[in-house]
């Protein structure tokens, strides 16, 4: 960890955001990291305090406090396909850890990465916490989940009340799960409650959910809220999402069930003859987990969001969105 350094700002950086500024020259410290030095005025620019969306001339000078992260010249950034394949477990997880104290882990989980083991899986994160294994030889343990085509947050236990004190918080609803999607066409409510009944049904592909009857076997009440963020020419529309239950392909089943599939989702957007896939869109899962508000194990609330994976960065830009534009809550 090194001491306080002052960062003269180059010429090519000029206009560029603070937090921008920040993720090139320390790619490894988180936007929930960051944010808390700012508020506490660790970070000043020209000695004064500033947000992270100032934008940098040249020749201001940055104050960078004590930071436990390396700088640009480590090895950080986004994670590639060939880094799922061929990089070391603890590499991995280091460069998707966004919080980190005595008793909780969070990381932005990549798209593609299972969270648990399954048939033809040679790599997920379950298996890959065992390189976090304590010096007592408590193995960090998962809490929840996400779809392996689904990024964001992923909360992680380091210990085993910690487990037993966030797994009870997810069971009794006592936390607030924000997703950001993309989806198909603008939907005619600005924002609503989305209530229906969801069944699992296997099929050539693998198992699906569907929409299933009031009291059908086998059947959970599935419950999520949407709102508007911004659209593009009527024909695309970006979500904020919320399950209020925690059903499986909850958001992928909802957003199909009120005509709005998820751009670039495997199992649930069929493509449509008359309709343009919008060029430059990667076909890939477009959703999200953005931000988690859930009870800290040693009291009060862990609060994190993590930065949208390349995939979806690319699309915000080709259409002009503004990530910035969506309030965000305080982390941590």
């Amino acid at each position: 960890m090194a001491g306080i350094e002052h960062i003269q700002v180059e010429p090519d950086e000029a206009g560029m955001r603070l937090d921008r500024w920040f993720k090139v020259h320390f790619p490894g410290l988180g936007f929930g990291q960051l944010q808390k030095l700012m508020r506490s005025g660790q970070v000043r620019v020209d000695g004064g305090r500033v947000k992270t969306d100032a934008r940098v001339q040249p020749g201001q000078i940055v104050r960078i406090p004590p930071l436990d992260v390396d700088s640009k010249d480590a090895k950080s950034g986004p994670i590639a396909g060939k880094d799922l394949k061929h990089a070391g477990d603890a590499e991995l997880l280091s460069r998707m850890l966004l919080h980190e104290d005595e008793k909780v882990f969070v990381l932005n989980k990549p798209a593609g990465l299972a969270v648990q083991g399954g048939s033809g899986l040679t790599r997920h994160i379950d298996q890959m916490l065992e390189a976090w294994t304590s010096k007592k030889g408590e193995k960090p343990r998962l809490v929840h989940r996400l779809d392996r085509d689904t990024s964001g947050v992923l909360v992680i236990a380091r210990t085993r009340g910690a487990a037993q004190k966030l797994t009870a918080a997810f069971r009794e609803r006592d936390t607030k799960k924000t997703y950001w999607s993309l989806v198909k066409g603008v939907p005619r409510k600005h924002e609503d409650k989305i209530s229906t009944w969801l069944v699992k049904e296997a099929t050539a592909d693998g198992d699906r959910m569907r929409i299933a009857k009031h009291g059908e076997e086998g059947a959970d009440h599935a419950i999520s809220y949407y709102r508007v963020l911004e659209t593009a020419a009527q024909s695309l529309a970006w979500l904020e999402m919320e399950p209020y239950t925690g059903r499986t392909h909850q958001l992928r089943v909802h957003a199909l069930h009120i005509g709005h599939p998820i751009i670039g989702d495997p199992k649930y957007f069929d493509d449509d003859p008359n309709w343009d896939f919008p060029g430059g869109v990667q076909k890939r899962l477009h959703l999200h987990a953005r931000h988690i508000d859930i009870p800290h194990p040693n009291g009060g609330r862990l609060r994190v969001t993590a930065p949208l994976p390349p995939h979806m960065v690319q699309t915000w830009n080709l259409l002009g969105f503004d990530e910035t534009s969506a309030e965000e809550p305080d982390d941590e």
